[in-house]
């Protein structure tokens, strides 16, 4: 979850790597750090706290150099404190390293080096990695013979960048488990990146590493190596999006802008795929796959988080339209049991990033059973998508906010489309299909009118500022963006919510309501809209105060609850995404009203990368 950067070349390397740092800050903001070859040895600033204390520290210390790494860290073994904080140092200064993942025999390597003689500054298993490397380096040797030497001992999830005065104008990466990229720049400049909003400054030219991977960089240009030794060659792909879309652009918060953002996202999903005269859709990422997905008997997807919940209504849409039996399957979980995953199984990845460590752990586990296998992410070139046997790409855009939400509604939209590929080719006609496109089709329109609600829920939210929890209840479609709304909730205000489905209520947590309880019910005009409205009667009659969003006037519902949010309607499959919009404002603005840090939440990341 930690971000890295590197660059060599023939510019000062300082402001480069921060700005580098700036555009990976949502990776992590425990801690961050920088190192640079300075002529001399090696030039450490790193500071505790996030970006702006370093960018402090380096004006002061105004560290020269033309080669070097940073780091800015989510904290897993060792307390974000200075001393724990990225890059660590051999003992003598000559070697700096970052480091991504977990290193999993750690303990037994930091035995072994302590019986040498090697003294620990830190409680962080990266600087077992460095001094490893120093351990193993021997006169003579270039830089990334020591370094591929030390990962072949090392157990676990890694992406790390090395520099060293005993080998200079030179850095050597290499990814295990954990996403790196190459930055290809002119004029001799070489970068590297946790990913391209690292190097999008410089260059759109990237290459992907590949796990078990390691690559030298020097201005000349840059080699890469399987962990063995033998030269590999990776392709080179083209970034699609301009570094201004990682920018503000007028909002206060990422997370506001990307909210606001969500009628072109949705455009871009659907654009060019969308077949009105035939009802049916284009999807180039699978379109020479048909046989397989023809044979299709079930479906297990696999995700973690919001892309979870997406999972969810992509289960209620496929089973519906499709007639496929679906099974959403938390990824941390499944390879801990003994899945089973007969022929005819798709198991399908959904991950914004394309890199999230458990559900890559997953497809790994389904693979390895014969499985066909499929993604639907956001990062072009990740590792999910290049693993996978076909896929969806979202092309919403980077996604700067630690909370997800022009992602999740994409990936909603994504499985729509797959859901209708998939009943065309087994039971929707031509009429059926036409119909569920009209509706995809204004789903952008529709969004904008729910975004115009802004300043109504921002005052709803005036209104709930002091509250410590809050319930979310759905049924059918509506449950997972109950599940959702309430994740957001807690994600960036920190106020305890839950999300539950509206019938089990009576199942035990009704006895959580009180006059201090706010529920927020979703009740849109679907098939079981009159079932929700008999679970609001029940939530009315133990005093809660009720926030229902409905997709009309609901005039049976006028008195009986305290707040109508009202959205457009559209068909059942599609009205999560409708309903989703003022969930995700509503979280916002009691992020803003408690005063919290509604893009860099507390104690969270954007990518998880490591398990």
């Amino acid at each position: 979850m930690c971000g890295i950067v590197g660059y060599v070349g023939p510019k000062e390397a300082a402001p480069i790597l921060l700005q580098g740092l700036k555009g990976l800050e949502y990776r992590g903001y425990d801690s961050a750090g920088v190192a640079l070859l300075n002529g001399s040895g090696v030039q450490v600033v790193k500071r505790p706290g996030k970006l702006s204390a370093l960018a402090e520290a380096v004006d002061e210390a105004d560290p020269r150099g033309t080669c070097g790494i940073a780091h800015t860290r989510w904290a897993t073994h060792g307390v974000p404190n200075q001393p724990n904080a990225h890059p660590h140092t051999s003992s003598d200064g000559e070697i700096a390293l970052v480091h991504n993942g977990i290193i999993e025999n750690a303990e037994s390597i930091r035995m072994q080096l302590l019986e040498a003689g090697y003294v620990f500054a830190s409680e962080t298993d990266t600087e077992v990695v460095v001094h490893l490397i120093d351990h193993l380096w021997t006169d003579g040797m270039p830089m990334e013979d020591a370094v591929s030497a030390a990962l072949r001992s090392i157990d676990g999830a890694y992406g790390i960048a090395v520099v060293s005065s005993r080998d200079p104008n030179k850095i050597v990466v290499a990814r295990d488990g954990s996403p790196l990229l190459i930055g290809v720049g002119k004029n001799g400049e070489m970068l590297a990146g946790s990913d391209a909003a690292a190097v999008i400054a410089l260059t759109r030219q990237v290459v992907y590493l590949d796990d078990g991977d390691y690559a030298v960089l020097e201005p000349e240009g840059y080699r890469t190596y399987k962990l063995e030794g033998t030269e590999v060659s990776r392709s080179m792909h083209q970034v699609t999006w301009d570094v201004e879309a990682m920018e503000k652009g007028g909002y206060e918060h990422f997370m506001l802008k990307e909210i606001f953002e969500q009628p072109a996202s949705l455009r871009d999903v659907m654009r060019g795929r969308l077949l009105e005269e035939e009802g049916d859709v284009r999807l180039g990422g699978i379109e020479n796959h048909e046989f397989d997905l023809g044979r299709i008997k079930r479906i297990v997807t696999m995700a973690c988080g919001t892309s979870w919940h997406a999972g969810l209504v992509g289960e209620y849409m496929l089973e519906e339209h499709a007639r496929i039996p679906v099974d959403v399957e938390y990824a941390s979980e499944f390879r801990y049991r003994n899945p089973v995953l007969e022929e005819g199984t798709l198991a399908l990845a959904i991950s914004q990033s394309g890199e999230t460590a458990d559900t890559m752990a997953a497809l790994h586990e389904a693979k390895q059973r014969g499985v066909q296998t499929m993604g639907i992410v956001n990062a072009v070139g990740s590792t999910i998508a290049r693993y996978t046997d076909f896929g969806l790409y979202l092309h919403a855009g980077p996604e700067i906010g630690v909370a997800s939400t022009k992602a999740f509604t994409s990936q909603m939209v994504a499985l729509a489309m797959f859901t209708l590929y998939m009943g065309r080719r087994r039971h929707l006609s031509v009429v059926q299909g036409r119909e569920f496109l009209e509706a995809l089709r204004m789903l952008p329109e529709q969004v904008e009118q729910v975004l115009e609600l802004n300043d109504e829920i921002k005052a709803l939210a005036e209104a709930y500022g002091d509250a410590r929890n809050f319930l979310y209840l759905g049924r059918g479609y509506q449950f997972p963006v109950a599940l959702e709304g309430a994740l957001k909730l807690k994600e960036v205000s920190y106020i305890h919510a839950e999300g539950y489905p509206a019938a089990e209520m009576k199942h035990g947590p009704i006895a959580l309501i009180d006059d201090d309880m706010p529920v927020v019910v979703l009740a849109p005009r679907d098939p079981v809209y009159q079932k929700v409205v008999s679970n609001i009667e029940e939530m009315k009659a133990r005093h809660a105060r009720l926030i229902a969003v409905v997709s009309d006037d609901a005039p049976e519902l006028q008195g009986r609850v305290d707040h109508l949010i009202r959205v457009p309607q559209t068909i059942p499959a599609l009205l999560p995404v409708l309903t989703t919009v003022p969930l995700q404002l509503l979280a916002y603005h009691m992020a803003v009203q408690r005063g919290a840090d509604v893009d860099q939440p507390r104690n969270l990341a954007k990518s998880v990368t490591v398990e």
